[in-house]
């Protein structure tokens, strides 16, 4: 395991290569910090062994650009609306996977979706700006606390995660919230609140 700044020089590059490489990447967002691979089986594979949990729960995808969403998955309206008042930021959508899209079933838990995040934070961005969406999830393991710092992270995960990039103390702390936008009709399913209040969620769906 490597531990970097996030800000040093080539710090992107070399945790492009390391997730061309089959490594798991931990880096900052605005939230907590993650962990992300290349969404491939190997890679989801990986992750969900490294977060040591039940791979039904689904792992979320982070991209850098709403068009990255909607190439991976339909956006309905409701989905345009939450995603026009906060993105980037701490949201995470469920959204049906389209039919033309192959990634491993196990993004989705078994089911034919798509949980997506644009966050408000330059390395992931920079980082799916280059490789394009990348499969995500906090990291801790499993039912512990999530990680606020690097530090953190490689107490935790150090013997399994590539490299690390270090952005300091997250800005947040809380995780995203996540909203399943995949239903027949325009109604709201908060799946769990977290950055943003059911209020803000409602609020903006209209």
């Amino acid at each position: 395991m490597r531990l970097i700044a996030a800000s040093a020089p080539g710090a992107i590059e070399l945790a492009a290569g390391a997730l061309r490489a089959g490594g798991i990447v931990a880096l900052p967002t605005e939230t907590v910090y993650g962990l992300v691979v290349m969404p491939d089986e190997r890679g989801v594979e990986r992750l969900i062994a490294a977060k040591q949990r039940s791979a039904d729960k689904g792992i979320q995808l982070l991209v850098d650009s709403i068009g990255q969403a909607r190439a991976l998955a339909v956006v309905p309206a409701l989905a345009e609306r939450l995603a026009a008042a906060f993105w980037p930021g701490p949201l995470t959508l469920v959204l049906p996977r389209r039919a033309d899209v192959s990634l491993p079933a196990g993004l989705g838990g078994g089911r034919p979706t798509l949980g997506i995040r644009l966050p408000n934070h330059d390395v992931p961005r920079r980082l799916a700006r280059e490789l394009g969406p990348l499969a995500a999830s906090s990291a801790n393991i499993s039912g512990q606390p999530d990680a606020t710092t690097a530090e953190l992270v490689t107490t935790s995960l150090g013997d399994v995660v590539a490299l690390v990039l270090d952005d300091g103390p997250v800005r947040g702390g809380v995780p995203s919230t996540v909203v399943d936008c995949t239903g027949p009709d325009d109604g709201v399913r908060i799946l769990r609140v977290g950055a943003l209040s059911e209020a803000d969620i409602l609020a903006a769906a209209g």
